[in-house]
């Protein structure tokens, strides 16, 4: 079944979160960017009372808005790995080369669980899901960078969500879709059978990813990806 992930700001949005439908807690500061890192202090805040909770979920965060660059990744990673998150998301920003990157993470990434964010408004090398797999990366999601309304489908067609997921599940690793998405998203690219589907802006009020969690949103986004079973 696809997973739902809901990304919080705060313990209050996370236990929200975990009431309501969520199988995975995703750390991110909306007011920073595509993929706003939240605080080291606020993150482990967080991920202590997620694993202190009765019904503790997968963790999630993100690095922050980072360029290819090779020393402040690994910085960020190594902040990271020395939480209680489970997983560390790394956006592929633009770069006129991948290489580097990847083979810097490398030797860290057998010891952890990395996923590597795609932008849906990038172009990618041919064989880059193959390059991160190599890489030592666990999962791999299509996100978007421009958090302007516009969701992966406004820059692909179903057909290739479709196909990457399956690329990317047959190489062994999680997908993972996410971009603005909303309720109605779920029925469209739900038959690309993600391992999960993430969602800020199409859970919260008035469908701002910098508003407050909605609940009944959150329920039914839950119910919605139970239903494609």
């Amino acid at each position: 079944m696809t997973k739902l992930l809901i990304s919080v700001t705060s313990i209050d949005e996370a236990q929200l979160a975990m009431d309501h439908g969520a199988d995975i807690i995703d750390l991110k500061d909306p007011h920073s960017g595509a993929l706003g890192a939240l605080p080291l202090e606020t993150i482990n805040e967080i991920a202590n009372y997620i694993h202190l909770s009765k019904n503790p979920k997968p963790i999630s965060a993100t690095i922050g808005d980072i360029p290819m660059q090779v020393d402040l990744i690994l910085h960020q990673v190594n902040l990271l790995a020395n939480t209680k998150i489970d997983f560390i998301k790394i956006g592929f920003f633009e770069a006129d080369n991948y290489h580097s990157c990847l083979s810097a993470i490398k030797p860290i990434a057998a010891n952890l669980d990395l996923i590597a964010v795609l932008f849906a408004e990038y172009t990618y090398p041919v064989n880059i899901v193959e390059d991160i797999k190599q890489a030592g990366f666990k999962g791999l999601m299509l996100d978007t960078a421009h958090k302007n309304g516009r969701t992966i489908l406004y820059y692909h067609s179903r057909k290739y969500c479709e196909d990457l997921s399956q690329n990317v599940r047959k190489s062994g690793m999680t997908f993972g879709l996410a971009g603005s998405l909303k309720l109605q998203d779920i029925a469209i690219l739900g038959v690309s059978q993600p391992t999960y589907m993430g969602f800020r802006g199409g859970a919260c009020t008035e469908y701002s990813r910098t508003e407050n969690l909605d609940r009944g949103k959150i329920e039914a986004l839950s119910n919605a990806l139970k239903s494609l079973l």
